[in-house]
């Protein structure tokens, strides 16, 4: 059999996904977090059910062992043919997925200053998997390679340009993989060729980006030199004046390093509604009548409304908009309310087949005669294992 195991390392978890390439059916997935706490905890999931593994030491290396022991006791770790890893900054070293080597683990190291918290994480799960399989291929997949296709107008700041060519500030974005996922699913469910398709994919989780993608391609997108740029998040504030840091530093004597953490983890949806980062929390407490929760909600779905209308002047026309992350594919609410502030690019809300698409359905939610908004279940482990199976093929 020829499996690809996914691995997603982060500062202290490592998410990780075996996929059989010929099915692309998920045989096993889970989770290794609290890796520096009291009690570490690896959480696996496959037909058979749950699994909870307490790992008997800190450390990535020790959640490496566990998902080996796990591998080994369902008799799937011969069945291990190739490993993909997730990488979130590849600057503009890589425009598509990589087989690592020395210079490709080098190149991931020197975007790290782009990447201060992600790429440290994500090179750590690359060297314990290498010594748990050192004699597989490895392939490293970055969330910023789909967005190389950007055009410089689109990627540029309007700031002095040796800042760009010394230092590399300018507009990557995130989440490409699962913007190229969902758009290849989009292009199906349309029944077009995803060569003659202009699609808007908004990905709605805990972290929130848009993309405008032009027959395959990003053209453009809201996440900019960092995740912070753009959309309102859970936690992350999203677009604001840069002029904010200066003027809470002396108002407040706050340091750069307070205001950076405050718009990353203090923001977003969590900050206006003072309340949660969660969506469905933050549902309920409206329900409720709780006025922050009622506002965080409109500024977040005023906020993405805002963006789909500007993602259609690099596409020309839009032929789908996509929801797709946790909140795109569950909250009702947020689709219709977004959709409602829609009207000039002709959307028309079905009601009864928003209220139906949860819970990983896919499928239109709008009437005909006028252009679609889809609900897509992204799959980023599933897009990472093609990817690795497209480097060695």
């Amino acid at each position: 059999m020829h499996d690809t195991l996914v691995i997603n390392c982060g500062s202290s978890s490592l998410k990780f996904a075996l996929i059989r390439l010929s099915s692309q059916e998920t045989l096993l997935s889970g989770l290794a977090e609290k890796l520096f706490e009291a009690e570490p905890v690896l959480t696996v999931k496959s037909a058979a059910g749950k699994q909870v593994v307490k790992l008997s030491e800190q450390g990535h290396a020790e959640a490496m062992r566990g998902i080996l022991g796990v591998l080994q006791e369902q008799d799937l770790l011969s069945q291990v043919s190739s490993v993909g890893h997730r990488v979130v900054h590849g600057g503009e070293f890589f425009k598509s997925a990589t087989r690592i080597d020395a210079a490709v683990v080098q190149a991931i190291r020197d975007c790290i200053p782009l990447a201060p918290l992600h790429n440290p994480a994500n090179l750590l799960g690359i060297e314990e998997a290498m010594k748990a399989f050192p004699d597989l291929p490895h392939v490293a997949i970055f969330d910023t390679a789909f967005h190389q296709t950007m055009p410089e107008q689109a990627y540029r700041y309007a700031l002095p340009d040796n800042l760009y060519q010394e230092h590399g500030v300018r507009r990557y974005g995130f989440h490409g993989t699962s913007h190229q996922y969902v758009t290849q699913q989009a292009a199906k469910l349309l029944g077009k060729p995803l060569e003659d398709t202009c699609l808007v994919s908004a990905h709605l989780g805990n972290g929130c980006s848009i993309t405008a993608v032009k027959g395959g391609q990003s053209v453009d997108t809201s996440m900019g030199m960092t995740p912070l740029e753009g959309l309102v998040m859970g936690t992350r504030s999203g677009d604001l004046d840069p002029n904010i840091h200066l003027f809470l530093s002396q108002t407040l004597g706050w340091t750069l390093e307070q205001v950076t953490n405050v718009l990353n983890k203090k923001s977003g949806l969590l900050g206006i509604s003072g309340l949660s980062n969660d969506c469905r929390e933050l549902e309920e407490a409206k329900n409720q009548g709780h006025a922050g929760a009622t506002l965080a909600l409109e500024v977040f779905c005023y906020r993405l409304a805002k963006y789909v209308a500007a993602m259609a002047v690099p596409l020309g026309r839009v032929d789908a908009l996509i929801f797709t992350g946790g909140i795109g594919e569950n909250s009702r609410f947020v689709r219709e309310k977004t959709l409602s502030h829609l009207g000039i690019l002709g959307f028309h809300l079905d009601p009864e087949k928003n209220a139906g698409m949860v819970g990983g359905q896919s499928g239109p939610i709008t009437r005909e005669g006028g252009p679609v908004a889809l609900v897509v279940g992204t799959n980023e482990e599933r897009m990472i294992a093609l990817q690795t199976r497209e480097v060695l093929s």
